[in-house]
C-alpha cells in the first residue's frame, strides 16, 4: 500500500478542508453525533444541500446519477478529511442509502431503477432501510422465512424483519425474501424494493439500552408489489446480498473517529493531571491502557487503507471486510470500556448533565451503545467463520 496522496489527491484534500472550514456551521462540528445534528435541523439541511451541489454526498458515483465521478481514492480522501474536521459524516448526509444500498442498486439495478431511486438517495429526501435479519434468522441469514409469492405481475410478501435501522423514517426498504422454498436455502432468495407506505407494512419501534430509537420490527402482511420492484434476477438475491454485506462491513466504523475518541480521552487525562492533585488521578495502568488504545486505533486505520486499496483496484473486499469489521467493532468496545474506567463514577453521567459530565456525557452513551457493535452487520462469530473459510481456507465448522 502507498500511504502517500498523489498531488491531485492532496489538492482535493485541501479543497475539502477549505470548504468545510468556510461553509460548515460550527453547530454541526465536533463529532457530537446524530442527536446534535437533528437538534440543528435547519443547519444540517442547508449543509447537506451545499454538499449535494458539489456532488460530494457520493463523490465516486457517476455524474449522471448525481455523483462527482471521482475515483474511489478521492472519495476516501473526502471521507477522511470530513472525519478529521469532525464535520457531519457521509452516513448522516445520505444514510444507508448512500453508504450501502445505493451502491447495491448501482451494481445490480436496471437503468429504470437507477433513474427512479438514485436521485432521491443523493438528495437526502428519501431515507432507506435494509430488511435482512429476522427473529429466527440473524447470523444464519440464508435461513430467512419471509416469503414473496409470484402472483401474475406482482409479488405478495408475508413475514417479519427485525433490527431494521431507521425503518420508522424510511421511504423504501431493500429487503430479502424467499421466492423458492424447494431449493437449497441460498438459492431461493430474491431482492426487493418495497415502499414503506405500501398497505400491509407495519413498523414497531425497538429501543436500545442507551435510550436510542434506531431499530425497529417490520411486519409484512399480504404486501403486494409489482415485479419491476425486484432487484436483479429472481432467486439470485443471496449472491447480491453478499455484495451489500461486504460494502456495509467496509463502511461500519470510522478509524478516524476511533482515533479522535482516544485523543479526546488522552486530552482529558492531561487536563486532570494539570489540576495539581484536584482532578481525577491517572495511574500508570491507565496511561498504558490509553497508549494501547491509540496503537489499536492506528491499526484500525491501516485496515481501512487495505480495504480502500482493494476498492481502488476495482475489487470488492470480502473476508478482508469481515476482518476489518470484527476488529473495528471490538475496538469500539475497548475504547468505550477505557473511557468508563478513566472517568470513574463521572462516566455514568449522560448528556443533560453537562455541568458534571466530562466529555459532554458521551462516555456513558457510547459504552451502552457499543454493546451492539459486535452483533449488528454480522456477529463477530460469523466474521471469524468468514475469515477462517475464505481467508485461511479452513473447512466449514
Amino acid at each position: 500500500m502507498d500511504f502517500r496522496l498523489t498531488p491531485e489527491e492532496e489538492t482535493f484534500r485541501q479543497e475539502v478542508h477549505d470548504f468545510i472550514d468556510k461553509e460548515c456551521p460550527e453547530e454541526l462540528r465536533g463529532g457530537r453525533g446524530v442527536s446534535s445534528f437533528m437538534s440543528n435541523a435547519s443547519h444540517f439541511i442547508a449543509w447537506r444541500n451545499k454538499i449535494a451541489q458539489k456532488g460530494w454526498i457520493a463523490p465516486a458515483w457517476p455524474k449522471e446519477y448525481g455523483g462527482a465521478g471521482m475515483t474511489i481514492m478521492e472519495q476516501f480522501v473526502y471521507n477522511m478529511e470530513t472525519a478529521r474536521m469532525r464535520a457531519p459524516a457521509p452516513i448522516f448526509l445520505g444514510g444507508l442509502g448512500v453508504a450501502v444500498l445505493g451502491p447495491t442498486i448501482l451494481v445490480y439495478g436496471s437503468d429504470e431503477q437507477k433513474e427512479k431511486y438514485i436521485p432521491g438517495i443523493l438528495s437526502g429526501q428519501d431515507v432507506w432501510c435494509q430488511g435482512f435479519s429476522e427473529p429466527e434468522s440473524g447470523s444464519d441469514l440464508a435461513s430467512l422465512q419471509t416469503k414473496a409469492v409470484r402472483d401474475g405481475d406482482d409479488y405478495v410478501i408475508n413475514g417479519q424483519k427485525i433490527w431494521t435501522t431507521l425503518a420508522h423514517m424510511g421511504k423504501y426498504i431493500l429487503m430479502l425474501a424467499r421466492t423458492d422454498p424447494d431449493v437449497p436455502k441460498h438459492k431461493g432468495i430474491s431482492y426487493f424494493i418495497v415502499p414503506m407506505d405500501t398497505p400491509g407494512v407495519t413498523v414497531r419501534p425497538l429501543m436500545n439500552m442507551a435510550g436510542g430509537h434506531e431499530f425497529n420490527e417490520v411486519f409484512f402482511e399480504d404486501v403486494r408489489i409489482p415485479v419491476e420492484n425486484r432487484l436483479g434476477e429472481e432467486n439470485r438475491g443471496w449472491y447480491m446480498a453478499v455484495t451489500t454485506l461486504d460494502i456495509e462491513r467496509s463502511n461500519i466504523g470510522s478509524a478516524v473517529g476511533q482515533h479522535q475518541s482516544v485523543e479526546d480521552l488522552i486530552n482529558f487525562a492531561k487536563e486532570q493531571e494539570s489540576k495539581n492533585g484536584t482532578g481525577i488521578k491517572i495511574g500508570n495502568k491507565m496511561r498504558h491502557e490509553l497508549v494501547e488504545r491509540l496503537i489499536e486505533a492506528e491499526c484500525s486505520m491501516m485496515l481501512s487503507f487495505r480495504l480502500i486499496t482493494m476498492q481502488n483496484r476495482g475489487l470488492i473486499p470480502n473476508y478482508e471486510a469481515s476482518a476489518t469489521k470484527m476488529y473495528s467493532m471490538e475496538l469500539n468496545q475497548r475504547i468505550a470500556n477505557t473511557g468508563i474506567r478513566l472517568l470513574g463514577m463521572y462516566g455514568q453521567l449522560e448528556r443533560g448533565n453537562e455541568k458534571w459530565a466530562p466529555l459532554n456525557g458521551r462516555s456513558a452513551t457510547t459504552y451502552l451503545r457499543s454493546v451492539a457493535n459486535t452483533i449488528e452487520g454480522g456477529t463477530t462469530e460469523i466474521q471469524k467463520n468468514i475469515v477462517a473459510q475464505r481467508g485461511l481456507g479452513l473447512p466449514r465448522e
